[in-house]
């Protein structure tokens, strides 16, 4: 690392002489030393100041009027009567289309055949003369003959009859009876004569009316402190020492803080690494001034980065002053886009890398 003897030179309207009391006594080489201004130390006091004294004063109060809500008849209760007709309901009924009824059936008479004899002539006898006799002598023919009494047998005769097997008679056979339906309307519900209330309407009002009366009272109004904070000095510093540092502490030495894009406020991360990167430095090296110093990239304009860096250093010394370092031992430097560390000015075309070795923030070791 290189070594730096870090000395003060005064310089006016022309070049002064170095005294050799303004320097370390018995310096070794390859050291390194920072002037130290023992500090002034202060004390925070806190005092009242009276601002206002006590004094007495009249107040009125005007009257006080609330809202009320009233509940008025707009309508009064009536009654309406409605008619509801009469609800039919469809039935159907079932009728004899066709009685039932026998019906008759002849079966004729049966006849069978016969054959019945008639006597048509009755046996009868009678006396007839007979042949005469061969050897009839006389020439008389009737002569020679005799009588007999003759009879003769019935005469009949056969007539074919019919004769009755069964006689005509009557059969019943049954006609089936024949059913129908037909549909007819019916009261389901009878006509009725319905009473209904009309209920009485009502609207709400407001309206407004006293609370309380006007009236007025004596009031004391205290008197009125503020308290401020001074810082009394309780030790009176100003001696001036010459310390031996590390060398590296009086060149600037990167602190690692990645700022949020045109941010200055400090993240949990950043103010992790103020505590474990300066505080140590600060509280190794009593009596010493430390700067700090941010820097951008030559994006935007000079006079936004210029702002924009001063903030951020500000930021880490605000910060430090709220861990209780003296604010004597602390200077913040905002750069902007003046102190680049490469080419990468504008105009010129660089990486997003190149650009970001240049957003830094360091410190260093000052003479106080």
């Amino acid at each position: 690392m290189k070594k730096i003897t870090l000395i003060v030179i005064l310089f006016g309207l022309g070049l002064f002489t170095l005294n050799a009391q303004d320097l370390p006594a018995n310096p070794e080489p390859g050291k390194c030393y920072v002037r130290c201004t023992t500090p002034d130390i202060y004390e925070n006091q806190t005092v009242q100041v009276q601002i206002t004294p006590e004094y007495k004063k009249l107040k009125t109060y005007p009257a006080t009027y609330k809202t009320v809500t009233e509940k008025v008849l707009v309508k009064e209760a009536a009654k309406k009567l409605s008619v509801i007709p009469a609800k039919y309901a469809t039935e159907t009924v079932t009728f004899i289309k066709k009685q039932k009824a026998s019906a008759l059936s002849v079966v004729p008479a049966k006849f069978g055949t016969g054959a019945e004899t008639v006597e048509i002539k009755p046996a009868y006898a009678q006396w007839e003369l007979g042949s005469p006799a061969p050897d009839c002598a006389s020439g008389n023919p009737d002569d020679c003959r005799y009588w007999c009494y003759k009879g003769y047998p019935a005469e009949f005769t056969t007539i074919p009859v019919k004769t009755l097997s069964s006689d005509a008679s009557l059969t019943s056979s049954d006609i089936a009876e024949k059913s129908s339906t037909y549909t007819k309307k019916v009261i389901a519900q009878p006509a009725r004569v319905v009473e209904e209330e009309i209920p009485a309407e009502y609207a709400t009002i407001t309206k407004t009316v006293i609370d309380k009366e006007a009236y007025s009272e004596e009031v004391i109004v205290p008197a009125t402190f503020k308290t401020v904070s001074k810082e009394v000095l309780t030790q009176k510093g100003g001696l001036t020492t010459w310390k031996e540092v590390e060398c590296s502490l009086v060149e600037y030495s990167a602190l690692p803080i990645n700022w949020n894009v045109s941010s200055s406020t400090l993240t949990s991360e950043a103010k992790s690494i103020i505590d474990t990167r300066l505080m140590p430095v600060l509280a190794n090296n009593p009596g010493t001034k430390m700067e700090i110093a941010s820097h951008t990239d030559s994006r935007g304009t000079k006079a936004s980065n210029k702002d924009l860096s001063e903030k951020r250093a500000q930021a880490v010394v605000t910060y430090l002053l709220s861990k209780g370092v003296n604010g004597s031992r602390l200077v913040a430097n905002g750069y902007g886009e003046n102190r680049l560390k490469n080419r990468c000015a504008d105009g010129v075309s660089c990486t997003e890398r190149q650009h970001a070795s240049n957003r830094r923030t360091e410190f260093r070791l000052i003479n106080n």
